[in-house]
């Protein structure tokens, strides 16, 4: 009777273990054969392959491994970086906070003071630092000219650490835009792209020197194009990109990139303390004034001699109940010449004030940036074709571009 408990007490837990190890063997083969009851949800785990470029198979080859693939703007910013450069520019200016002569002068002044008050600086130095980038192996760089401007001492600094002086060949304050060169052997160059073709949507890569901060990669998209000086509070001759990669102080003169890292844009950092808010220079508008600026130092700009302003509604009901204006307007559209500015271009073609402007070479205008931009996309002695409205008949007039006066008439 002993014994049989005693094996009772014993064949228990084996029959337990057989039906644990029974289980494990029944779950492996079910998982192994793909077997599963009614009720059980198998969930298999599902390895995604990503392509591998070329040079990142290779490399996977060599070290006998498997690499991840870098994103796009790793690969724009590898090839258009080393071009980026820093740009230190340093100008003189006369001391506004001088000691008035009378004061000088004084005993009691004299007596606390000494000659310390004839030692304080009439001049002081003003350093500023902003970006750029390298367009050809001659050495020239597209930069702000705000950054450059007034500049005694300019110094380019490179990614791979060198330091070049510079020398500021020219600059145009009206689209913002300047030409610095340096002289040097083996310099990295841009990649020049287009913005003609761009959309909002389309991915935007930021390279500059922000607040100090050298190579600094931002990225974001196109928010929006052809952004007109008066939209964005600004007098440029420019019709600017805008774009929410950040660009701060510093960025300024910097390459704005498409996912190709191609220049599409000449970074600007013009509206202070403004958030997702950057704009660009079109890189056509840079090339077209950094090109004369090398051959030339300066700017050749066409110019009409007309002011005017957009046609709406609440400007044409302003113009006819304007009594000096002395001209009613019936168009909802186009664009009014305010004033024609004596034995200009304009005027010498006939323009009158009170004409509104409704096709320029043929193209329908409907705002006075339009016109602006036109213009400033011709050149000296082109000819011009305008229609305007002039009491509700259409007048063509022929006016050929001369250049832009260095002051503009009163």
């Amino acid at each position: 009777m002993r014994d049989s408990n005693k094996k009772s007490r014993y064949k228990q837990p084996l029959i337990y273990a057989s039906m644990l190890l029974l289980g494990v063997i029944l779950g492996a083969w079910a998982v192994v054969s793909g077997v599963r009851s009614p009720n059980t949800t198998v969930v298999t785990p599902v390895t995604q392959v990503a392509s591998i470029s070329p040079a990142i198979a290779q490399d996977s080859d060599k070290n006998k491994g498997i690499s991840v693939p870098r994103n796009y703007i790793v690969d724009a910013v590898n090839r258009t970086g080393p071009a980026v450069v820093r740009i230190n520019a340093s100008r003189t200016v006369a001391n506004t906070q001088q000691i008035p002569e009378a004061f000088l002068e004084d005993p009691m002044f004299r007596q606390f003071f000494g000659d310390q008050l004839q030692r304080l600086p009439k001049e002081r130095v003003e350093r500023g630092t902003g970006s750029g980038f390298i367009i050809n192996k001659e050495g020239d760089i597209i930069t702000n000219a705000h950054v450059v401007s007034g500049a005694d001492k300019v110094t380019v600094v490179l990614k791979d650490g060198r330091q070049i002086e510079g020398k500021v060949i020219g600059s145009d304050e009206l689209t913002d835009v300047a030409v610095v060169q340096v002289k040097a052997d083996n310099l990295p160059v841009v990649s020049l792209g287009s913005s003609v073709s761009l959309q909002p949507g389309d991915w935007a890569i930021a390279i500059g020197n922000p607040l100090g901060l050298d190579n600094t990669v931002t990225a974001g998209i196109v928010s929006a194009i052809g952004r007109n000086s008066g939209q964005i509070g600004v007098d440029k001759r420019v019709s600017f990109i805008q774009t929410d990669a950040a660009i701060n102080p510093g960025n300024s003169g910097g390459p704005l990139l498409n996912q190709n890292g191609e220049v599409i844009g000449v970074n600007t950092a013009i509206i202070q303390g403004a958030q997702g808010l950057g704009f660009a220079i079109p890189i056509e508008t840079a090339q077209r004034i950094s090109k004369q600026l090398i051959q030339s130092g300066k700017v050749t700009r066409a110019y009409l001699g007309i002011q005017m302003v957009t046609v709406d509604a609440n400007v044409k009901s302003q113009v006819n109940q304007d009594k000096d204006f002395g001209v009613k307007i019936s168009d909802d559209k186009g664009v009014l010449i305010t004033r024609v500015v004596d034995n200009s271009p304009a005027a010498l073609a006939g323009a009158k004030r009170g004409d509104v402007i409704v096709k320029f070479d043929d193209k329908e205008i409907l705002t006075a940036e339009q016109v602006t931009q036109l213009v400033e996309d011709r050149a000296v002695g082109d000819k011009i074709r305008m229609e305007v409205k002039r009491n509700g008949q259409v007048v063509a007039l022929n006016v050929e571009a001369a250049q832009f006066p260095q002051k503009f008439p009163n």
